[in-house]
C-alpha cells in the first residue's frame, strides 16, 4: 500500500507538453512586488474544463515508475484522474474542495479523507485551490495576501515571504510574462522541503500552462517526480463519475 499510493498521487501535481515553448523574459531590471504579482495574475485562465492526457516518472529511494493517467479539472470544483500503468488501469482519484477519495485496482483497496494525506506526502499545507494551482502553473498561495521581499536571482525575478514563519516560502517568475518558474516551501524544524519547477511553457487559446513539471520533496527521503502532458483540450463535455467498487476495503493513509 505505501508503494501504491505515491504513485496513484503522481498526476495530482503537474503540467502540459506541447511542440513550442515559450520564451522566457530575462529579469535585469529592479521593479516593485505589486508589480511582479499585477503581472502573474494577469494571465488569466479562463476556462470551465480542461482535460490532460499525461505521463509521469516517479523515483524515490527504493523504486522507480513510469504511469499515464488523464486529467480532468472542472474549475474550482472537481479534479478528476485516471491513472494507468502500461495501459492497464491502476486507479483513480477525485478531489474535491471538500476531501480526496482514490481507490486502486492491485490491493482493491480505497480512500476517503481530508487534505492532509496530500500536505503530509509532500510535506506542505494543501487544499483543494492549492492542488489546483499546482496543475494549472499558478503560485500555490494567494499572493495578494502576503507580504514580500523581492530581488533578482538568476535572471528570475525571487519573492521571499517577509517575517519569521515555521514554513519559509519562496517564488520565481519570469520577466516577460511573469510566469511561475519555480517555488519552493520549506519548514526547516520539521527537516521538510518542496521545489516544484516549471521548465518550459506553452500558450493555448490564450492560456498559459506549463509543458513540463519537476517536483522534488525531501522529508525523510527524496521524492522525484517529473511530469510531461501530451495533449490538452478546453471546455469539452466531460464525464466525472467516480464510485468505489464492492467489496474494496477502506485503508487509512499515514
Amino acid at each position: 500500500m505505501r508503494k501504491i499510493f505515491p504513485l496513484v498521487l503522481i498526476v495530482v501535481l503537474i503540467s502540459c507538453k506541447s511542440k513550442k515553448g515559450i520564451t522566457n523574459g530575462i529579469a535585469v531590471k529592479e521593479i516593485t512586488t505589486s508589480k511582479i504579482i499585477q503581472g502573474h495574475y494577469k494571465n488569466k485562465q479562463d476556462f470551465e474544463t480542461v482535460a490532460i492526457r499525461a505521463n509521469a516518472k516517479y523515483k524515490d529511494e527504493g523504486q522507480s515508475h513510469s504511469v499515464n493517467a488523464d486529467i480532468r479539472i472542472q474549475k474550482d470544483k472537481m479534479i478528476w484522474i485516471n491513472v494507468k500503468m502500461l495501459g492497464f488501469p491502476l486507479a483513480k482519484v477525485l478531489i474535491t474542495p471538500e476531501k480526496v477519495s482514490y481507490y486502486e485496482k492491485i490491493n482493491n483497496t480505497y480512500f476517503e479523507g481530508d487534505f492532509s494525506v496530500l500536505s503530509n506526502w509532500l510535506g506542505t499545507d494543501l487544499d483543494f485551490t492549492k492542488v489546483q494551482n499546482l496543475l494549472l502553473g499558478n503560485a500555490v498561495d494567494n499572493l495578494n495576501a502576503g507580504k514580500y521581499d523581492n530581488s533578482i536571482e538568476d535572471n528570475l525575478y525571487k519573492l521571499v515571504e517577509k517575517g519569521v514563519n515555521e514554513t519559509q516560502k519562496e517564488f520565481y517568475f519570469e520577466s516577460a510574462h511573469f510566469l511561475l518558474k519555480k517555488e519552493l516551501i520549506s519548514q526547516p524544524k520539521e527537516d521538510r522541503k518542496v521545489e516544484v519547477q516549471y521548465p518550459t511553457h506553452q500558450e493555448q487559446k490564450s492560456i498559459f500552462l506549463p509543458n513540463e513539471i519537476q517536483i522534488k520533496a525531501i522529508h525523510k527521503e527524496e521524492i522525484n517526480i517529473s511530469l510531461f502532458y501530451k495533449s490538452i483540450s478546453f471546455n469539452e463535455e466531460l464525464n466525472f463519475s467516480f464510485e468505489i467498487p464492492d467489496g474494496y476495503e477502506r485503508v487509512d493513509v499515514n
